[in-house]
């Protein structure tokens, strides 16, 4: 055997972990796989369940559609170890070691996929009634909840507050989503965006109050800050969610204002051999000249691919590669698919194609006349499109944009 593949072998027998058993972490292992990494990958996660994908909680598997929604991945034959139900915590860098439940576990390089947390509603810990929706165990909780068609009371009209709300509805359930800013998706859509999403509420039977404060929840009512109290046979809290990161404090990881960990270009943490993937991970985007934090499913899909070729090529002496995609999320609420894909907080320019009141419209957000995000409602051609035109930075008429009759894509200067 040469010198050269004697280091090769060697370098192919590297440990390799990932703590966090969701689609970040799930596609990371497989990733590393199907980038030709041969050495041993353990997968770790802290519920004990197959490993699953989240989507479904809040629709197919909320409404008792599905049992599940575990990924369709045979990890025996890809020769991936599965280490479930183990609560890691704490990472000792010097030593290359992971603290866990059940002992020390070393590792070569280690791929940081823990996701994010939901926020409680202060006051309401331990309270009867009271719900988040983030993992299995949750829906499943849920579950009898809308098959009893209990009064129901949602706290934040956020995307998951708007999904849950529909579930809700579907079961017959009747519905009040509570939510503290005046619009839904506050501090994520301009007002005039989100004023024609309060409608949907309406339209589908729930009622929406805005501008209201939560004072205290008890068992079997939510109190206002004004004094109304709404019945509430559950209630489900959907205020945000925050990276998974606490474990790491004291680790020597780089966290940001915001609890992610603050990975490079190529998802490299601050520490040598350690990667960060998925909604624990905030990442540079020369696209739009900031740092990202993307809480959704499509971050969790792509980013593990540039960190398994990151790890093969620190290996291999490669260049790293770069991770700067066009974020994308989706929701289905109220009868509507929503899709969005940029990152809008910079645009100069706001222009509609179609009107807010009708069944499908959608918004473009332009700067320097080059398009920077795309919201589409009901029509998935401009979002697939306006993906396309964002990735290629393309300037754009933006009196064609706001034909909703023009193809985007025919918008091209």
């Amino acid at each position: 055997m040469s010198e050269q593949t004697e280091q090769r072998a060697a370098r192919q027998a590297r440990h390799v972990v990932v703590v966090g058993a969701g689609m970040a972490g799930v596609q990371s292992a497989v990733a590393l796989r199907e980038a030709g990494f041969t050495g041993p990958v353990t997968l770790i996660g802290a519920e004990p369940h197959q490993p699953y994908d989240r989507p479904p909680l809040s629709k197919a598997v909320l409404l008792g559609k599905a049992e599940d929604s575990a990924f369709d991945v045979d990890f025996e034959a890809l020769d991936i170890t599965l280490r479930l139900g183990l609560d890691v915590t704490a990472l000792r860098a010097a030593d290359h070691v992971l603290d866990t439940a059940d002992g020390p576990l070393p590792y070569d390089a280690l791929i940081l996929a823990t996701g994010a947390e939901p926020m409680t509603l202060p006051g309401s810990e331990g309270v009867p009634g009271v719900h988040l929706l983030r993992t299995l165990d949750d829906a499943a909780r849920l579950r009898p909840v809308l098959d009893r068609q209990h009064d129901v009371v949602v706290v934040g009209a956020g995307w998951i507050g708007a999904e849950f709300a529909t579930a809700a509805r579907a079961a017959g359930c009747t519905v009040t989503v509570v939510e503290a800013a005046a619009r839904p998706l506050a501090g994520t859509l301009p007002a005039e965006v989100a004023a024609p999403m309060a409608a949907w509420y309406a339209d589908s039977g729930a009622e929406l109050l805005t501008g209201a404060r939560v004072d205290r929840v008890e068992e079997g009512a939510v109190v206002l800050a004004d004094g109304r109290v709404l019945p509430a046979g559950a209630v489900v809290v959907g205020i945000g969610a925050r990276p998974a990161t606490r474990w790491l404090a004291g680790s020597g990881v780089a966290l940001g204002p915001d609890g992610s960990v603050t990975a490079d270009s190529a998802l490299r943490t601050s520490l040598p051999d350690v990667y960060a993937v998925g909604d624990c991970a905030s990442f540079p985007s020369t696209r739009y000249g900031t740092r990202l934090l993307v809480h959704h499913w499509d971050n969790a899909l792509q980013g593990p691919r540039t960190a398994a070729a990151a790890i093969m090529a620190a290996q291999d002496g490669e260049p790293l590669p770069v991770y700067d995609p066009v974020p994308y999320f989706w929701s289905e609420q109220f009868g509507r698919f929503v899709q969005y894909a940029g990152h809008h907080a910079d645009a100069d320019t706001l222009v509609w194609r179609g009107d807010g009141a009708d069944a499908a419209w959608s918004v473009c957000w332009l700067r320097d006349c080059a398009l920077v995000a795309v919201l589409a409602v009901g029509r998935p051609r401009d979002l697939a499109q306006g993906r396309r035109l964002i990735e290629s930075g393309a300037a754009l008429d933006p009196e064609k944009v706001a034909d909703p009759a023009v193809p985007l894509k025919s918008a091209a200067l």
